[in-house]
């Protein structure tokens, strides 16, 4: 009886999961929608509302209006006219004292992130932490600048070392490049490890595998 518990449990636990992950963030996101669509309805005529209660009785519709949104606004970013505007709103709002740190510091670290040509969490390493002999996955997120810089003599990486099974919290390490051991493994496989605690275990790459049949 507890072999076909356990069998039903493996087989539904991650089902639930995921349907449960998946409908908070539609939840959220339909709750954004709604309070903007509430928004609107003191600007708007009173025949608009009806129309405006529809709208937001509809379940997913806050998902696809993000996702055309992000689309649009993307569309926008990439034309010569959509960045000139961008960069004439970022020199406004870097002018405003409280909104141009917060600004800038976010958008600094956005574009390290996300942008195509940036190497941040684009490799996953291994990396001696907390104490030497005890290992943990890092990614790398580029080289310590400024004033942090100045101090290191040697070659540096900076490293983010995430906690588990939460890898949206963690460390900022800077380390010597050699301390740092690089993996064959993708991110998202890294991410994969951290998340299940290291039981879900990527795959050892075939040059790797090689390499440990003839040692």
């Amino acid at each position: 009886m507890k072999k076909y518990l356990l069998a039903g449990l493996l087989v539904w636990l991650p089902l639930a999961i995921t349907i449960w992950v998946l409908g908070a963030i539609l939840s959220t996101l339909d709750g954004v929608f709604g309070a903007l669509l509430t928004a609107t309805m003191a600007v708007l005529p009173d025949g608009a509302r009806p129309l405006i209660e529809l709208l937001k009785s509809i379940p997913g519709l806050g998902v696809i209006v993000m996702v055309g949104g992000l689309l649009l606004t993307g569309v926008f970013a990439t034309n010569i006219a959509g960045q000139w505007a961008l960069r004439q709103g970022s020199k406004i709002l870097v002018q405003i004292p409280i909104v141009k740190s917060i600004y800038s510091s976010v958008k600094q670290v956005s574009d390290t992130l996300f942008s195509s040509s940036g190497n941040a969490f684009r490799e996953a390493v291994l990396v001696q932490y907390p104490r030497e002999g005890s290992w943990t996955i890092a990614f790398v997120t580029g080289k310590p600048g400024g004033e942090a810089a100045e101090h290191l003599s040697a070659d540096y990486l900076s490293l983010y070392v995430p906690t588990t099974p939460n890898p949206t919290s963690g460390f900022f390490l800077m380390v010597p490049r050699k301390d740092v051991i690089a993996l064959a493994m993708s991110v998202d496989e890294a991410l994969k490890y951290i998340i299940s605690m290291g039981v879900v275990a990527p795959p050892i790459p075939l040059v790797a595998a090689a390499r440990n049949q003839h040692g």
